[in-house]
């Protein structure tokens, strides 16, 4: 009857539609993501060393232990990537130029915290370096991802050799080597305190997904 003929009616109005454009939703997670990881991998480090260097400086005994210690840097301690860089010249080089500079500084000083992890003197205090270091391995490894997804090539050179050449004594006399140890670990601390501002700057300028909408037009 009646309802037959609106059915037949649809099927061959539905039948010579001309093809409706396919919508495919795809999920882009590049730099965005990767920066947002970075970003929360330096925050975590910088708590990591607040506790890690407590304990690594009374270790060392007094004065590296006072809360007013602040000695001179020594020429020997300039090995140790500084991060006292102007912060406006540091903040006008390109996004590239500040990333590779973070990955150059972190691949150096993760050799020079794998020595201290060599020298500790308590098995807890070697944990804790190990445990320090593996999550500053992740950094350098997270650091890279960033560059890959924003399409910056890798710093060459940028493995970091020995501390001290071979047949080379490390250090002259126990209080030097401490202020080496003490150096590091400022530096350490303030480059992840400057690196989550850069990290921090990024991400607010990459999104964290992109969603791209793609018209594969059929029949047209």
């Amino acid at each position: 009857g009646d309802s037959w003929g609106i059915f037949a009616f649809l099927c061959a109005a539905l039948c010579h539609l001309p093809a409706v454009p396919a919508l495919n939703g795809t999920d882009e997670l590049g730099a965005g993501q990767s920066i947002q990881k970075t970003y929360d991998l330096t925050r975590y480090l910088e708590h990591q060393l607040r506790t890690l260097a407590g304990t690594y400086l009374n270790y060392l005994g007094p004065p590296f232990n006072e809360p007013d210690f602040n000695p001179p840097r020594l020429a020997r301690a300039e090995r140790v990537p500084s991060a006292t860089v102007d912060l406006e010249l540091w903040r006008g080089l390109t996004d590239n130029a500040r990333l590779a500079a973070n990955y150059r500084a972190y691949s150096r000083l993760l050799c020079y915290l794998r020595g201290l992890d060599g020298q500790a003197g308590t098995a807890e205090l070697r944990h804790s370096l190990g445990h320090f270091c593996s999550s500053l391995q992740g950094l350098v490894v997270s650091i890279a991802g960033v560059m890959s997804s924003l399409g910056y090539p890798l710093p060459a050179g940028t493995a970091a050799g020995p501390p001290a050449p071979a047949g080379t004594p490390a250090t002259p006399n126990d209080f030097l080597k401490k202020m080496d140890d003490f150096w590091l670990l400022k530096e350490l601390q303030t480059w992840l305190w400057r690196s989550a501002k850069d990290f921090n700057r990024l991400k607010k300028k990459v999104p964290p997904a992109v969603v791209t909408l793609r018209l594969e037009a059929r029949g047209f």
